[in-house]
Formats: C-alpha cells, structure tokens, sequence
C-alpha cells in the first residue's frame, strides 16, 4: 500500500501512539501492584499497536524517500520544510511529543520490572537454605533436595 504524502500516516500515527501511552500507563499500574495476569492480558495488544505503528512508519518512510527526501525519521524535518504546512508540522510535533511520553512510560516501566526481578530473586534466595552451598533448594516435601551430583573429585 502506497501512500501519496509522508503527513497521511501522521493522525493514525497519533491514534495508535496515543492507545500505546494508555496500555503503558496501565501496565505500569499493573506493575506497582504485582497484577502478572493483567500485565499478561496486555502484553499481546502491545504487540499488535507496536506492529501497527511499524507498518506505519514505513509507509511515511516510502512516501519520503518517493519524495526525494532520507526515507527515515530524519526525513521528516526536511520535507517539512518544502512540503509541509502548519497543520502537518502541528501533527508531527505532536506524535514526536507522544513519542517522547512512551520512550518514558517504557524506561519507567523496565526499572519497576527490574525491581520486580529483584524482589522475585529476593524471595527465590531466601526459600535456599543458608550456610551449606551444596545445600540445593526446598523439595516438595519442604525438605531440602540435593541440587544434584557433587563435581568433587577423589584423589587417592
């Protein structure tokens, strides 16, 4: 699918770019309160917008580079400034703004799953039994189950 000019894709770049800042801040409720099943139920729509905007951006990218511009992000300035009006420039600004919200919705979101990993590792580290490092881990039993064969060596 063509498009004629790199400024058709922008209004449904928004509306998507828009719907990923919502699911993010959502996901990021889900994140502080520990909601796996709802971090889950999120996870497949993510991908579906993400893939969406892609798509996206390379029909604006194809228009640029048909228009004798970089078919990049970069383009867009440039060919602005010859092909653009008012409007367009408005909107492009505005999805980079949008853009700008998501890139920290996202790093947010990675240092509360990060902090999440840690708590988990936390609590997986205190389940092992302290002192004996051949200890292994809890058996289902609540006894502590060997972690497997001894790598020691006798020499005789």
């Amino acid at each position: 699918m063509a498009i004629a000019s790199p400024g058709a894709t922008l209004r449904d770049e928004q509306q998507l770019i828009g719907t990923i800042v919502e699911l993010m801040k959502t996901e990021q409720q889900f994140l502080v309160s520990a909601d796996a099943d709802g971090l889950s139920n999120l996870s497949p729509k993510k991908l579906q917008l993400a893939q969406k905007m892609a798509e996206l951006a390379r029909l604006r990218h194809r228009a640029l580079g048909a228009a004798g511009f970089p078919a990049a992000e970069s383009g867009m300035e440039p060919w602005l400034a010859v092909g653009g009006n008012d409007e367009l420039r408005s909107q492009w600004n505005q999805l980079l703004a949008m853009t700008r919200e998501a890139k920290e919705l996202n790093r947010v979101n990675g240092m509360l799953v990060n902090k999440q990993m840690a708590h988990t590792q936390g609590m997986l580290n205190a389940l092992r039994p302290a002192g004996n490092g051949d200890a292994g881990v809890y058996g289902p039993g609540g006894h502590t189950a060997p972690s497997g064969p001894s790598k020691r060596y006798l020499v005789g």
